[in-house]
């Protein structure tokens, strides 16, 4: 059976993540919610140039939320428009959904009702929700275990019109416990979709973990992962690194086993 998706957000970034639920087989696109009334009514499978009809499109100003999903119950919701809407949600809980919510920056009261929520659904939050961002988190600091006096520092580099420091710098400057405001160092230039820099500076030699996101797309593919993974987790908060960690730590059980399996014959 598929899983039923209603997606928050329908930009740049939430329209490219609609296209790609809608592009998976073992995803349906039940609903999206956006900010304005333009195209209210309509699929965004036919904006996005599909034929089939998927994926209604609805306004925050039009909706009653205390009916809207008793009326349009969802597997999971996936957020990818602003702070506040975690507010939006709040009742969908009720009726079993399940959270992912790749928001960059949240308020601390907006974090707070999160975190509440987590009490009654599962919850995956993560500011930067592609795999490779993740992968990238999870070896800066296995490396920094390795390596525990290198000097360390992250670039980020975003589109030019991009005010804030990216969150997902930020991010990963906390899971390294260095302090943002000294080892965080941001370019502004071009259409730069999204670049992650971890540098490992050591006496004899530099090691550089990067990701970059070519296309909106690796939002989506993220999306997708989370919203799969947590249908098989208990109510609660989870982040994209504890969904990969289990996938890694899992694999090494593998290898470790089928090394054993070679010596033991």
């Amino acid at each position: 059976m598929k899983i039923s998706i209603g997606l928050f957000g329908f930009g740049r970034t939430g329209a490219a993540v609609a296209n790609e639920i809608i592009n998976d087989a073992d995803c349906e696109l039940k609903w999206v919610m956006k900010k304005s009334i333009e195209h209210t009514g309509e699929f965004a499978s036919h904006l996005l140039g599909h034929v089939h009809g998927e994926g209604r499109i609805f306004s925050f100003q039009e909706v009653d939320f205390h009916r809207f999903y008793e009326e349009n119950p969802v597997d999971v919701i996936i957020d990818f428009s602003s702070s506040c809407a975690v507010k939006e949600y709040q009742h969908a809980v009720k009726y079993g959904s399940r959270i992912v919510s790749a928001i960059s920056n949240y308020e601390p009261g907006d974090i707070e009702d999160l975190k509440a929520l987590s009490q009654q659904t599962a919850i995956l939050y993560s500011p930067n929700i592609t795999l490779g961002i993740n992968f990238l988190m999870e070896a800066s600091k296995l490396l920094q275990e390795i390596v525990p006096d290198s000097d360390i520092e992250i670039i980020e580099e975003h589109f030019k019109d991009k005010k804030d420091v990216s969150g997902t710098a930020i991010r990963i400057a906390k899971a390294l416990g260095l302090d943002e405001e000294q080892h965080v160092n941001s370019i502004r230039i071009g259409s730069v979709v999204g670049k992650h820099e971890v540098v490992f500076g050591l006496p004899n030699q530099t090691i550089r973990i990067v990701h970059e996101t070519h296309n909106r797309a690796a939002f989506g593919q993220g999306a997708i992962y989370a919203a799969k993974w947590i249908m098989n987790q208990e109510k609660g908060s989870y982040t994209m690194e504890q969904a990969l960690a289990q996938i890694m730590t899992k694999s090494a059980i593998g290898i470790d086993e089928q090394e054993n399996q070679i010596i033991l014959n």
